[in-house]
């Protein structure tokens, strides 16, 4: 892991397990810092699912049978598959005493999601929106992360439309502050997912879940000759170099 500052933020970079990646952080409980930490994943896949969800919809078995780990992280939503060099992964950390802070959890997020915007439009992306709302409620929403729309989270498209989620976002609050997780899958292909759930109607659910989401990939064509790594590297600094001064 590497840190340094940048406009009074902390910024980390770490390569870990996902399981590691979502263990309790920053580990510092008396830093009042900031932080923001670029998460790549190593060398195992791990379907993520959100603090509350229903393990009887996960295919546990056939997940052991591919060799991808079924862990939950500590913030609500969906499930989320990860991989190596799949998505760009930022951690954000905003101690409750940091202007950033915001005691309404619908509005917590958004200068977050704004971030991100602010990220993609520097590599040439547009008709971004922040989605603004409480979230979306779908057939899967509560089953897949990218299947409908969170406060803070990114889409294609004019505010108040929903026409692909690009950046999926989760929070969790403490009397210390908030942490966020963010991601982008750098292609989206829900087939990998539907093949780890329990759902009625899978061709349905292929069908709704094309659609709702869009991967890096597609977003910045100007990027095509770059490897994935490369292209999660520019995306890391562009969200860091996006982040407002505190």
């Amino acid at each position: 892991m590497t840190a340094r500052r940048s406009t009074g933020w902390r910024v980390e970079r770490s390569t870990a397990s996902p399981a590691t990646l979502l263990d309790e952080w920053p580990p510092d409980a008396g830093d009042d810092a900031p932080v923001l930490r670029a998460s790549r994943v190593d060398k195992r896949q791990a379907l993520v699912l959100g603090s509350t969800q229903d393990l009887t919809k996960i295919d546990e078995r056939r997940a052991a049978d591919m060799g991808i780990d079924v862990i939950r992280r500590t913030t609500g939503g969906g499930a989320v598959l990860v991989a190596p060099d799949a998505q760009v992964w930022i951690d954000v950390w905003v101690p409750r005493a940091e202007e950033l802070w915001e005691d309404d959890v619908i509005g917590a997020a958004l200068w977050l999601g704004e971030t991100w915007v602010v990220a993609l439009e520097s590599l040439g992306v547009d008709s971004l929106s922040v989605h603004r709302g409480r979230a979306t409620r779908g057939v899967l929403s509560d089953l897949v992360c990218f299947a409908g729309l969170g406060p803070g989270e990114v889409h294609l498209g004019a505010a108040g439309t929903h026409r692909a989620k690009v950046m999926g976002l989760a929070q969790r609050r403490t009397r210390r502050g908030a942490r966020f997780h963010t991601s982008a899958p750098l292609r989206w292909d829900p087939d990998p997912l539907l093949a780890l759930l329990n759902v009625e109607g899978a061709d349905d659910a292929r069908r709704q879940l094309e659609d709702a989401a869009l991967g890096l990939r597609s977003l910045i064509p100007s990027l095509s000759g770059v490897t994935d790594v490369e292209l999660i590297g520019v995306v890391e600094d562009a969200v860091i170099a996006a982040l407002p001064a505190v």
